[in-house]
């Protein structure tokens, strides 16, 4: 592909030059600001929510989620309509979206209808500029805004609307052909992911050794069990315990697919923990089962491999010497465990289930002797080592399909390459994939 045959200079400073034959015309041109609420008849509106996968409806009876006591100043949004998130864009995943429902939103958004103007065009552009926060330059106050005036008032870089168009069809072809390798590449992980696991719900079932001997375990779902192995009673072996007045020690969380982590380890935004009262968190030590109470039902518990603090809301078992540590994070995060979290957490929500200790502490544990523990970890490690290099392997092209995406919409929508003359053939548009499948 190359470039236009010749450039202008702009005064914006995200883009030094633009093809000659564009003008720059201010948002105003193309975009009406929106104010009208839902009132009192939010009943009758969709929920939507601006996400880094676009603006998508929301289920309130899910569950998931926090939703205002009610929605009668949200805004109403049309199909076509764009809206921006025009303050804490730095913090804020993705500030601009193109919505494809009618629905209604959060009034502290912006909405426009758009005409004049091909609306993906506008889109693409804007999404471009998002993907590196390109429009800091604008930005007042301790909250990073940009003021509705001052949006409407800026530049923006406008082709003739038949090349926006062919801009939008290439765009279209493009990102969808990105998007299936990227959706592929996701199947892949997905695919690993339970062939891993596979691999650690055999192991701690049943064993390494096909040829033992073995005895019916007396529970109907976990069938037969090794011989030499015993089943026995949560709380047999665990116990619950609570210490707090620890403020000073490492912010931990549990998380689905890691357990047990410092939550500094995590790239995610939440309220500075030193900021609140944190004397009823509770201390946990190396080698404590750390069970969300609300999600631990999905898998979200570990043994933890450091010290520090968790939320108060969590259960902390202390687990007997009959368990090595490396063991119990892979038994207690494995399918037959995760399985009588779900029978010992209660709630009506599909979402967050609430956990508690008088009906988990009945659960099945099977317990091995120490040595075949031991030997266990060691084969899974070595098994899955492999299965975690693929996977990582995966992550990396996903990676870079990402970044080769964002570059080409942005040099597409800025005017560094041409597209006018390129044939956009038949193709199935396909929109962006769901990240949680890579969590």
């Amino acid at each position: 592909m190359n470039a236009y045959e010749s450039y202008i200079d702009t005064q914006l400073p995200w883009i030094s030059q633009i093809p000659s034959h564009w003008s720059l015309l201010r948002n105003k041109n193309f975009l009406q600001e929106v104010k009208e609420t839902v009132g009192d008849n939010f009943a009758e509106f969709t929920l939507l929510s601006l996400t880094t996968k676009g603006i998508i409806p929301r289920d309130i009876s899910s569950g998931k989620g926090k939703f205002p006591k009610d929605f009668d100043t949200y805004k109403i949004v049309k199909s076509g309509d764009m809206v921006f998130c025009l303050f804490d864009i730095d913090e804020t995943p993705r500030t601009v979206g193109l919505s494809a429902h009618d629905g209604m939103l959060t009034g502290a958004y912006a909405v426009f209808h758009v005409s004049g103007i091909n609306s993906r065009f506008l889109y693409y552009y804007y999404l471009s500029l998002d993907e590196v926060k390109a429009l800091r330059p604008l930005y007042s106050g301790l909250r990073k805004t940009i003021k509705t005036n001052v949006f409407l008032g800026t530049e923006l870089p406008t082709p003739p609307r038949e090349e926006q168009d062919q801009i939008v069809r290439y765009l279209d072809w493009q990102v969808s052909k990105i998007n299936k390798l990227i959706s592929a590449r996701k199947k892949q992980i997905v695919l690993l992911k339970e062939q891993k696991q596979a691999v650690i719900n055999e192991a701690v079932t049943k064993g390494l050794d096909p040829a033992v001997p073995m005895k019916d375990s007396g529970v109907e779902w976990i069938g037969e069990i090794p011989a030499e192995w015993s089943l026995v009673p949560l709380y047999s072996i665990a116990k619950v315990i609570s210490m707090t007045n620890k403020e000073d020690e490492e912010l931990l969380s549990v998380y689905l697919d890691e357990g047990v982590i410092p939550f500094s380890q995590k790239e995610e935004k939440r309220t500075n923990p030193t900021s609140k009262d944190l004397s009823k968190y509770q201390y946990v030590r190396y080698g404590n089962l750390v069970l969300n109470n609300q999600q631990a039902w999905r898998g979200s518990v570990g043994v933890s491999k450091f010290e520090g603090i968790v939320s108060p809301a969590y259960i902390i078992l202390e687990l007997s010497k009959c368990l090595n540590t490396d063991y119990a994070n892979l038994l207690f995060r494995g399918k037959n465990m995760v399985y009588q979290y779900g029978l010992a957490s209660k709630g009506v929500g599909s979402i967050q289930r609430n956990l508690y200790w008088p009906h988990l502490k009945r659960a099945f544990v099977l317990l091995p002797p120490l040595p075949i523990q031991k030997e266990i970890v060691r084969y899974i490690v070595k098994r899955c080592a492999k299965i975690d290099a693929l996977i990582s392997n995966i992550h990396s092209e996903i990676a870079l399909l990402v970044e080769y995406r964002t570059r080409l919409i942005s040099d597409v929508v800025t005017g560094q390459i041409d597209v006018r003359d390129i044939e956009v053939p038949e193709f199935e548009y396909i929109a962006d994939v769901v990240d949680d499948v890579c969590n």
